[in-house]
C-alpha cells in the first residue's frame, strides 16, 4: 500500500509539472535527491559501522552483559516474558540508552540486534512477541535528554541557540514514553484476561 502511495504522489508530481511547462524541474529534484540519499547513507555507513563494532567489543569485553544487570531489574519488570540471561535485554539496553543520549542513528544497531534477539526467543515467528512490541514502543517513544542529532542539525542551520530545544524535548518525549509504558502495559494485561 505504501509503495502504491509513493508511485501516485510521484506520478502525479510528474504530470502537474509536465503540464506546467516545468518538467526539468522534476529532472533537477531527482538528481539532487540521489545525491543526497548518497550523502546520507555513506554517513550512516560510517557511524553504523563504529558503533556495531562498539557494540561487538562491549559484548566480548561483557560489558553489555554487566549494564545489562545493573539495569535489568527496571527492564525485566518491562519484559517480563524474557529470561534473565537473555541477549536481547544488553542489546535493549544500549538502544535505549543511546535513544535517551539523542544518538539515533548509534541506536539503529542496537534495535536491529535486539529485534534479532527478540527474534530468537519468539515461540510463534510469524507474530511479533509482546515483548518484541514492548520494545517498539519504548524505542519508538524513548525519552530523550540529550537531542544530540537535532542539536547538529540546528547548529548545520545557524541556529542562534541550538540547545535551546533540549528542555521542550525532555518534556515531550518523557510525556511519549510515558503514555507507550502505560499503554503497553494495560494491554498487555488487557489481552491475558
Amino acid at each position: 500500500m505504501v509503495n502504491l502511495i509513493w508511485l501516485l504522489m510521484l506520478a502525479i508530481g510528474i504530470i502537474v509539472s509536465a503540464f506546467n511547462g516545468h518538467i526539468e524541474n522534476v529532472t533537477i529534484s531527482a538528481m539532487k535527491a540521489a545525491e543526497l540519499g548518497v550523502e546520507v547513507a555513506i554517513e550512516l555507513i560510517g557511524v553504523m559501522s563504529l558503533w556495531l563494532g562498539l557494540m561487538r567489543l562491549a559484548e566480548e569485553a561483557g560489558l553489555v552483559k554487566g549494564i545489562a544487570r545493573i539495569f535489568g531489574p527496571a527492564i525485566r519488570r518491562l519484559f517480563p516474558s524474557l529470561r534473565p540471561d537473555s541477549p536481547a535485554l544488553g542489546a535493549i539496553i544500549m538502544n535505549l540508552s543511546a535513544n535517551i543520549l539523542g544518538l539515533g542513528n548509534a541506536a539503529t544497531p542496537f534495535g536491529l540486534k535486539a529485534m534479532q534477539e527478540l527474534q530468537k526467543e519468539n515461540p510463534t515467528p510469524d507474530v511479533a512477541s509482546p515483548a518484541m512490541i514492548t520494545f517498539l514502543a519504548l524505542n519508538t517513544s524513548c525519552i530523550t535528554l540529550i537531542p544530540a542529532t537535532i542539536i547538529g542539525v540546528r547548529l548545520k542551520a545557524n541556529s542562534a541557540n541550538p540547545t535551546e530545544i533540549i528542555g521542550t524535548t525532555i518534556v515531550a518525549t518523557g510525556c511519549a514514553m510515558f503514555m507507550a509504558i502505560l499503554v503497553d502495559y494495560f494491554i498487555r494485561h488487557r489481552r491475558k484476561t
